[in-house]
């Protein structure tokens, strides 16, 4: 293998490292096709939800903590 394509190589396995690393810890918004707010970066796939819909879970953050450290036993934690 020429010594260019070996350089090319290792540039393009170094760019894919860091868009991995990129894509797992950050967390972003966008507005999808049809007006919903869709929130990446928390798993394979976006979460999306219409305004008022996130607005509901947001307007029940208080609940959903207690519910969480109520139950905190029974539930597993993402590696």
């Amino acid at each position: 293998m020429s010594e260019d394509l070996q350089a090319e190589l290792e540039r393009l396995r170094a760019e894919n490292e860091s868009l991995k690393k990129a894509g797992s810890r950050g967390i972003s918004l966008k507005v999808s096709q049809k007006g919903a707010v869709s929130l990446y970066g928390m798993g394979r796939f976006p979460v999306t939800l219409y305004k008022e819909q996130w607005l509901k879970i947001l307007d029940m953050s208080d609940v959903i903590r207690a519910f969480i450290a109520d139950n905190d036993s029974s539930l597993k934690e993402k590696e």
